[in-house]
């Protein structure tokens, strides 16, 4: 009988698989531990449910802010290294996603992707299956059907959107634990700071209150114990992270700066001398400073040239990036807050991140730290 409401039910051929695919998706072991091979496995998943060839999982990156080709199953990752990726490269798939609707693609209709993944898609039919949910746009699926496949029906078409739906949630799951592990960071700074007020200040307040009165050779003795066990306290408290970390990127400061002065072509990104091989530690930090870093040259300059320099020796490791050009715009709120983070999160690991103009006329960011502390 037909639902009165006039909504289709869900079909349970679709609902089953997409549970299944859950289920396997929030158990397997590498989701932490491996990104790529975790959402490799989701995209051999989908083909093993959804009787595709081989698919591929495009996914936005919160830690490098771009996106990039998460994982794949029959399609080496390797043909996406270094290159720009974006909806405008595939419009197909923005589509997808602004309409929250699955796309077919099959000869000789036109992909429209970009001239240099055009090769990869050849004349074969593709499928884009947006991975949407709440306003929210995680990535996108491209499949491609098995030899001979016929066009999809209602019911395929059905099944893939909802497994995309399906990834959606797994990847607001993700989100929603990365949220988790921030509030516990403001929890510690939280912690931080009464920690300070109870063990440190109120010691001081007691020093202070005594030193309004003559003191006896007793008096000043005990005064200065209580100064040093404070001391001892705020040192002790400042050990712990003054700011956020900045996340594992999954790839090296080498890379991003080869990937780097192609995409910003356009602010004369030039590296001078050969960059060194950075300490993992630092990696993250390193990274997050030059996005930071030329994201201010594109806000606030318009240069003919951006030079970065990096350096290690037994002692430091450091990263330059000066420019030209500065237009003298006013800042729309805070200035530098992202590299004042980022200088935070270097203390911790004892070093210092510096910015401002130089003499010169030019703008400069610094990052340094000492290699044996970062170890």
């Amino acid at each position: 009988m037909a639902d009165p409401s006039g909504l289709q039910a869900p079909r349970e051929r679709d609902t089953i698989p997409a549970v299944e695919l859950l289920v396997e998706v929030l158990a397997d072991p590498t989701a932490d531990s491996d990104q790529e091979q975790f959402y490799s496995n989701l995209a051999e998943a989908v083909c093993r449910r959804a009787g595709m060839r081989r698919a591929i999982i495009f996914r936005y990156d919160d830690a490098t802010r771009r996106v990039r080709a998460a994982g794949s199953h029959g399609v080496d990752l390797a043909a996406f290294a270094g290159k720009h990726i974006s909806v405008e490269a595939a419009p197909l798939a923005a589509t997808a996603l602004a309409e929250d609707r699955v796309i077919e693609v099959r000869p000789p209709e036109q992909h429209w992707v970009s001239p240099e993944f055009a090769e990869l898609v050849g004349d074969r039919p593709l499928i884009y299956v947006p991975i949407a949910a709440a306003g929210r746009w995680p990535g996108v699926i491209l499949a491609e059907p098995n030899p001979n496949a016929t066009p999809l029906d209602d019911a395929r078409r059905d099944l893939l959107w909802t497994l995309g739906k399906t990834l959606a949630l797994a990847a607001t799951a993700r989100i929603a634990t990365f949220h988790g592990e921030r509030a516990r960071q403001l929890e510690d700074r939280i912690d931080l700071a009464r920690d300070i007020h109870d063990r440190v200040m109120q010691r001081l307040f007691g020093v202070s209150l005594a030193l309004t009165a003559p003191l006896s050779d007793e008096a000043r003795a005990r005064c200065s114990e209580e100064i040093q066990t404070a001391l001892t306290d705020l040192r002790s408290a400042l050990q712990r992270p003054l700011g956020r970390l900045s996340p594992e990127t999954g790839t090296t400061l080498a890379v991003e700066l080869e990937r780097l002065a192609i995409e910003h072509a356009d602010l004369g990104l030039r590296i001078e001398g050969p960059v060194p091989e950075v300490p993992e530690a630092l990696e993250p930090l390193a990274q997050s400073v030059l996005a930071e870093a030329l994201r201010n040259v594109r806000k606030h300059a318009v240069p003919r040239e951006t030079i970065v320099r990096v350096t290690r020796d037994d002692e430091v490791f450091m990263i330059e990036i000066t420019n030209d050009g500065a237009t003298g715009k006013p800042r729309v709120g805070p200035p530098g807050m992202g590299l004042r983070l980022a200088a935070l999160e270097a203390v911790h690991l004892g070093g210092v991140v510096e910015f401002g103009p130089r003499p010169n006329g030019t703008w400069a960011v610094r990052l340094a730290v000492p290699v044996e502390d970062s170890a």
